[in-house]
């Protein structure tokens, strides 16, 4: 990174959250030309390139033997599965109300963690919880047709899936470089949906124009492996639990570009489901430091052991 200095990781930080934010509403524009598989597969091409150069010039050791279960279901789980149900749900509902919905990531790992890795549910967290889910059930009341619930679910089957994966990752974490485990999961992400992609597209064939390649290359360049640099780098200059403050931003940037750019418009349910959404989260997030999010391709910070199973 050419500024290694702290006083540059806030604007790191937001520039990170801004772009994962945009990814729903590149997202939602492609969607209504090109397949969902084959949307995951140009990104995942073009990502994993860019990925694999990165960590060859960085000289990264080889994942070991023993963890390449780990790796297969992070990228199956998690980029091939739970991934495409995003983007299912991104396209049935719309860009801003599924960016608040994986919104509740941060809150269900803590779930998760206390599930699988017997890390302390606090008051606080449990606090945080009902905050989030009371948030989920004021936006699914005002929401109407089918295809907008459809999209809701599925976005929230992507945030189960996704947030078990994140305690896969945090089981691995912290003997590989964080962009290690992304580049590798992506790669057999990448193998999974090819097959998938031929035969979604003898049935559905995609319409290339430059605004799709742009959007895709926005998808794949910037919402993945920019931000996963500057996302990295930003772990390396402060805490977890200062990273994750800037949450907001990104269903706030998701929301905003939805409106400006896709004509996208919000509810007062939407607005009170938000409000309770995002105060759940950074009541989660408070008092826990060790906790890192990535809304589309999530890694969680190190944690200071291991887990023994999940």
């Amino acid at each position: 990174m050419p500024f290694k200095h702290e006083k540059f990781v806030y604007l790191y930080l937001f520039i990170t959250f801004f772009l994962w934010g945009s990814l729903y509403v590149a997202g939602k524009y492609v969607l209504d030309k090109v397949p969902p598989f084959t949307v995951s597969l140009v990104r995942y091409a073009v990502a994993f390139l860019l990925l694999f150069l990165f960590i060859r010039i960085k000289k990264y050791r080889p994942v070991e033997k023993r963890d390449y279960k780990y790796i297969f279901m992070i990228g199956f789980l998690g980029y091939f599965v739970a991934l495409v149900l995003q983007l299912l749900g991104t396209k049935f509902s719309s860009a801003s109300f599924a960016a608040l919905v994986n919104s509740l990531n941060p809150i269900v790992i803590m779930i998760m963690a206390a599930i699988f890795l017997h890390e302390k549910l606090t008051v606080q967290k449990v606090a945080g919880l009902t905050l989030g889910l009371a948030g989920v059930y004021a936006i699914i009341g005002g929401v109407h047709g089918e295809d907008m619930m459809a999209g809701i679910v599925l976005s929230l089957i992507s945030v189960l899936l996704w947030s078990y994966v994140s305690i896969i990752i945090r089981k691995i974490s912290h003997r590989y470089p964080p962009l290690l485990i992304t580049a590798w999961s992506m790669g057999v992400a990448l193998v999974c949906t090819l097959p998938v992609s031929a035969v979604e597209l003898s049935y559905t064939p995609a319409v290339w124009d430059t605004g799709v390649i742009l959007a895709l290359l926005h998808m794949a360049v910037m919402c993945t492996c920019v931000a996963h640099l500057l996302w990295n780098e930003s772990l390396s200059l402060t805490e977890a639990g200062t990273c994750s403050a800037f949450y907001p931003v990104q269903p706030l940037s998701a929301t905003a570009l939805g409106i400006l750019l896709l004509g996208e418009s919000v509810s007062l349910s939407f607005w009170i489901g938000s409000a309770l959404i995002i105060a759940g989260v950074m009541l989660c997030l408070f008092h826990a430091p060790h906790l890192s999010h990535f809304p589309h391709i999530l890694h969680v910070h190190p944690g200071k052991h291991d887990a023994d199973a999940l």
